[in-house]
């Protein structure tokens, strides 16, 4: 997928989003007429209180629509965006629902008014608007992960409490239907049912309320999205350490920074793995806005030198991919002193073909940073293996490993 791809994927987004917050608020709206005129006509606790909520969601809803007309545009003042006013809005929606709890509790604790007037017609109206809130959720949650939109996975949120509380308010108005009579207190069936409500209306609220802090107070973006970005940095041989990386999220984008050391000295080819690992992310990884990856070359006096051997482990083999054992010797370079010496098996010595190049990427995979071999490599497929790597390439004199770093280090 190219750059251009990416852009009109998410100008497609945007364009789904705003669709969606247009046709909830539409709905929210007339949910809100609809129960607004069943509670007049039916006097009923329950069912005023979901006609609160769904006035209070209708203004939620308009206020998202124009957030999201919003929240991609780029200007002098903002010139990352202003994503973030996708979290800021499921906060304001938050607090939305707070006021409709607060006006219900309040309805709920008013003196006992007479018995609600519900009718067959009435039954209906609510199956209906409990059935259009549970398909619009169900669809909103759907785009909402598809898009990892936060807007649109509350407002599907929402709606999943806003069918448990029309449940409530159905039951209620089947048993007053029914006239049966039950009460704890001065609490009847229809104001326990509004209480109901009211439980469910407060754990939304605070879902979304916390959701929307987090990310308004900078918090990381996930580990699982960390730890894949930290898996496509660590895959490009020229990377030898990932020393931090961190993200955060904004809207339903994300900005990851990384500090990486890398094995080349040379600032072109270093800032050339930058950008090609800072494609890698974008491309792998839905969502991500920005990459920025800081890099430094390996400031460090201890090296490690790799040799293509015989089975004695000493003598240098004539051909590097079919050599039976490499051997690696870590030596400080200020002294020459070699600190370590380590055999390796070759995995691809028997390969039929691409040996070589197999051969190179397992050496880099155990980080060296230098490799003596009988003849130039830099024509090869496996000299491209270690320049991309930045691991520098010599020709050897000598028949054994010791002597040809004698020879180097001379």
């Amino acid at each position: 997928m190219n750059e251009t791809d990416g852009k009109n994927d998410v100008a497609a987004e945007d364009r789904l989003i705003r669709k969606m917050a247009l046709m909830a608020f539409l709905l929210n709206l007339a949910l809100a007429l609809v129960k607004g005129y069943l509670a007049r006509q039916s006097s009923s606790l329950a069912i005023t209180a979901g006609a609160i909520d769904s006035a209070t969601d209708s203004i939620a809803s308009l206020a998202v629509l124009g957030g999201l007309l919003t929240s991609t545009r780029k200007t002098r003042t903002f010139p990352l965006g202003l994503y973030k006013i996708e979290n800021l809005i499921s906060v304001v929606i938050a607090l939305f629902i707070f006021f409709a709890g607060f006006e219900i509790a309040a309805r709920v604790l008013q003196p006992p008014t007479e018995r609600p007037d519900i009718r067959m017609p009435l039954l209906w109206w609510i199956l209906g608007c409990t059935a259009a809130t549970f398909f619009f959720g169900k669809y909103a949650l759907y785009l909402g992960r598809k898009t990892e939109s936060p807007a649109l996975l509350a407002e599907g949120r929402h709606r999943q409490v806003d069918v448990l509380s029309s449940v409530v308010v159905l039951i209620s108005v089947l048993l007053n239907y029914y006239q049966v009579d039950l009460r704890y207190g001065f609490l009847t069936i229809d104001r326990m049912a509004a209480l109901l409500v009211l439980i469910f209306i407060g754990k939304a609220g605070w879902e979304l309320l916390s959701d929307g802090m987090r990310v308004l107070l900078d918090a990381s973006v996930d580990y699982a999205t960390l730890d894949r970005a930290r898996k496509i940095i660590e895959k490009e041989p020229a990377v030898k350490e990932v020393t931090a990386l961190v993200g955060r999220n904004a809207g339903r984008f994300r900005f990851i920074s990384a500090e990486v050391t890398l094995r080349i000295l040379d600032f072109k080819k270093a800032h050339q793995v930058a950008d090609r690992v800072e494609k890698q992310i974008r491309e792998e990884i839905p969502h991500v806005e920005r990459v920025k990856l800081r890099y430094a070359p390996t400031a460090s006096k201890i090296r490690r030198v790799a040799f293509p051997v015989l089975a004695d482990g000493e003598t240098i083999s004539d051909h590097f991919g079919e050599a039976p054992q490499f051997l690696i010797c870590q030596m400080d370079t200020e002294t020459g002193e070699i600190q370590r010496k380590v055999l390796l098996k070759n995995p691809h010595g028997k390969e039929s073909k691409g040996k070589g190049i197999m051969a190179a990427r397992f050496l880099v995979n155990h980080n060296i940073d230098m490799l003596g071999a009988r003849k130039k490599m830099e024509q090869s497929g496996p000299g491209y293996v270690f320049s991309d790597a930045g691991v520098e390439t010599f020709e050897v004199s000598g028949n054994t490993a010791t002597e040809a770093l004698q020879v180097f280090m001379s």
